[in-house]
């Protein structure tokens, strides 16, 4: 069973303003937009890559749902033709 403290001990905490993230890339991202000025020559290029990285899978995710939607467009416009007709 999981509890609240086991929750918060395995968030990762924002050193300039507390805010806690489920994980450590979600940090990185939070620090780079967040506070750009505290941030050393590792952590942009940290940033940089989850950044990318980040770009990548949102990108997949818009072309799939794109695909989804025009399945669902051109399904539902077969069976209007069909049971219309």
């Amino acid at each position: 069973m999981i509890t609240d403290t086991d929750a918060t001990r395995d968030r990762h905490t924002c050193t300039a303003c507390g805010e806690a993230y489920p994980t450590e890339r979600l940090l990185v991202l939070h620090r780079g937009a967040r506070h750009p000025d505290d941030l050393d020559a590792a952590e942009v290029e940290a940033y940089r890559e989850a950044y990318y990285e980040e770009e990548g899978e949102l990108k997949s995710f818009r072309i799939r749902a794109l695909g989804v939607l025009v399945l669902l467009y051109f399904g539902f416009l077969m069976l209007f033709i069909v049971f219309a007709s």
